[in-house]
């Protein structure tokens, strides 16, 4: 018996086909060639005919749907199954390396551990039993009863009291933390209102390299030398046989005159391979016409503190004005000079400009695009505001010019903490120098890939600033300047900052909040735990708006570092060994193969064209091809295990699960959430990738 014709759905599917038309048009080529053209029916078409031919294009469409949900679940899948795969294969292969077990708080962490553990045993017991909905009394006659009443007892009048009062404390240090991060954004946002940035009273006329015909033909423009300072360019480097070649270069081709200028290389390197390839460099820049000098000291006390201080002892730095610095990855562009050395002229208490760091590299993996949304802050917010309203911040170490006499007056490079950049301007600043920020001159660095070169560069970063601390407390209440710029550097730019910041996230996101599931007396709200994290972590991210989308990794990478930051946070402040350490930050030298060979093909020599100059430019790229054989033959490197993140990782997850049976719904997906990022990253999960 034939089915009856539902003519209302006609009329409406009708009108859905003609709403839908232009979009069926616009559909890609690929999708035309699997559907059927449903135009408006024409008169004389049947109903029947019409609905059969509709009906298979809803097929179509739905199937095509459910192909693309398929291949994305598909691929979905297969990337956690290589994942997972490569964990395993991480944590069974006896060859894995992993950090030290011997940390006090690598200990600490896995005592706290076993302590959850059995809690979260005991927890389970007492829900199946159902003592969580109604618990038993301290006159039970059970053992079990009477050990778990007791246990309420003790968690409830003397557990739980200090617990919650630790915890206000520490919300009371996060929101303090949290409005200066605030008070800081508004003072960008006013800098970009009213356009503020500091001005020069003078400024260079940009000109382009001397050509090798303008050269030979004495056609070079002329320049008055007395309007140009003497200026010091130093490049501290220590085994940098990857990148060593492009800041040498980027330094050389600096548009100054050749006589106001000299390039100190200071090679602190101990492989004899990796000195021989940096003299050979600077040979090669110096038969090129460039002022160039090679410096190696036999004895690498001080590190780099003690390489500068000992290039600046020579004789004739006298001669010199200004002193320019720049790590070994570090390329300023050519005007780089001419750009800084202006805010210099009728500024006689100005002692530093210091530029922002643009990276080669920000894009290439997923912790570099992390790094460069904090570092992006740090310039864009931190440095900039400071500099406009207080002239002071923390000197980054590279990318920046001092006036000498500053440096001398201060006393110099000292050699007493792993932070000597801070030290220096926190010196200068106790002198009354100041200081300026140029947030549009931009020197492009790289960032490091690997978490384990990320997290040593992190430690000495966080321990220094505690060990300086210590050392000029006294030295800040004894100076001259005024009591607000003493309070702005005990209160905030050390404590709050250096201090108070990465204590309460450690503290409050990786201990109070695991406890807090097994002793549910004390509350961590909600909005602590997700809101106000998730508000700061977009006014970090705002410097750099392209980083959006990694909002999330951003926030739980955030408290899986604060683990490092806290352990050198301790060990600055109490000295203990490892704040003294110093470990070069690894660099890849990604683009310093194809820079080079560019440089070698597209420019032209400084000085008239000589056989023993085209030797020089051949020796270049041999040397370039040494660096790849080396490279290939080098020691093999792995991915790590790290202890303490991997530790942490299990409590949280075990917190997570004790809080499903209290029901806090996001508190459980926090916990979750920020255990699986911390057992990414204890299995090296997170940046370069080379087991």
């Amino acid at each position: 018996m034939s089915r009856a014709q539902n003519h209302e759905f006609q009329e409406w599917w009708n009108k859905q086909r003609q709403t839908n038309h232009d979009l069926l048009l616009s559909s890609d080529e690929s999708s035309q060639l699997l559907t059927v053209d449903i135009h408006s029916p024409r008169p004389d078409r049947t109903v029947g005919k019409d609905r059969s031919r509709s009906a298979r294009q809803l097929s179509w469409v739905c199937r095509l749907k459910f192909q693309q949900i398929a291949a994305s679940l598909a691929s979905v899948a297969n990337s956690f199954l290589v994942l997972l795969r490569t964990a395993n294969r991480r944590v069974t292969s006896p060859d894995s390396p992993a950090d030290s077990a011997s940390s006090r708080l690598y200990r600490a962490i896995k005592v706290f551990l076993i302590v959850v553990l059995l809690l979260l045993c005991f927890e389970l017991v007492a829900y199946f039993k159902g003592w969580h909905f109604s618990p038993p009394s301290v006159r039970s006659g059970e053992l079990a009863e009477l050990v778990y009443a007791n246990w309420l007892h003790v968690r409830v009048n003397y557990l739980a009291p200090p617990l919650q009062s630790f915890t206000n404390v520490c919300i009371v240090l996060f929101l303090i933390q949290s409005v200066d991060r605030v008070v800081l954004v508004l003072g960008c946002f006013w800098i970009k209102f009213r356009r503020v940035k500091p001005k020069a009273v003078m400024e260079y006329k940009t000109t382009s390299l001397p050509s090798l015909s303008n050269v030979e033909e004495g056609n070079a423009e002329k320049v008055n030398l007395e309007d140009y300072p003497m200026v010091l360019l130093q490049i501290p480097m220590c085994n940098e046989r990857e990148v060593y070649h492009q800041s040498i270069a980027a330094v050389c081709i600096q548009d100054w005159p050749n006589e106001r200028m000299l390039v100190q290389v200071l090679d602190d390197s101990d492989d004899i391979e990796v000195q021989q390839l940096i003299k050979a460099e600077v040979n090669k820049w110096q038969q090129r016409g460039v002022p160039i000098l090679y410096r190696h000291r036999l004895i690498r006390t001080g590190y780099k503190a003690g390489n500068l201080k000992s290039a600046m002892s020579c004789d004739y730095v006298k001669n010199y004005e200004f002193v320019a610095i720049f790590d070994s990855d570090f390329q300023p562009e050519p005007e780089f000079l001419k750009k800084t050395i202006p805010y210099f002229k009728g500024n006689d208490d100005l002692g530093l400009v210091q530029t922002r760091w643009s990276f080669v590299n920000k894009d290439e993996n997923l912790l570099t695009r992390l790094q460069n949304i904090n570092l992006s802050f740090h310039f864009e917010v931190e440095q900039q505001v400071n500099g406009v309203f207080i002239n002071f911040f923390g000197f980054n170490g590279t990318a920046g010019v001092w006036r000498i006499k500053a440096l001398e007056d201060c006393g110099g490079w000292l050699e007493r903490t792993t932070v000597e950049d801070m030290d220096v301007a926190v010196r200068a600043h106790l002198c009354g120098w100041k200081f300026i920020y140029l947030n549009d001159v931009k020197c492009v660095c790289e960032l490091p890939e690997s978490y384990g070169a990320y997290k040593k560069q992190q430690h000495r970063w966080h321990s220094g600033p505690m060990q300086l601390f210590r050392m000029c407390f006294f030295d800040i209440l004894r100076s001259k300047v005024s009591v607000t710029k003493k309070a702005n550097l005990i209160f905030l730019f050390f404590l709050l900052r250096k201090l108070i910041l990465p204590f309460y996230s450690f503290t409050l996101f990786c201990i109070i909040l695991p406890l807090t599931m097994f002793l549910p007396e004390a509350q961590l709200p909600a909005w602590v735990v997700c809101y106000v994290p998730g508000i700061m972590s977009v006014l970090n991210i705002l410097p750099a708006p392209r980083s959006f989308p990694f909002i999330v990794p951003y926030l739980l990478f955030e408290n899986t570092m604060s683990v490092t930051k806290f352990n050198a946070m301790i060990s600055g402040l109490f000295q203990f060994g490892s704040s003294y350490e110093w470990i070069v930050t690894k660099k890849l030298g990604r683009s310093s193969e194809t820079d080079l060979i560019a440089f070698e093909r597209g420019s032209v020599p400084l000085v008239p064209t000589t056989g023993l100059h085209r030797s020089a430019s051949e020796s270049g790229l041999e040397e370039l091809t040494k660096l790849e054989t080396a490279k290939k033959s080098g020691k093999k490197r792995r991915n790590r295990l790290y202890r303490k993140e991997l530790v942490i990782a299990f409590v949280l997850l075990t917190a997570s699960a004790r809080s499903l049976l209290s029901a806090q719904g996001i508190h459980f997906y926090f916990l979750l959430f920020q255990g699986i990022t911390f057992l990414v990253v204890g299995l090296d999960l997170i940046g370069e990738q080379v087991s």
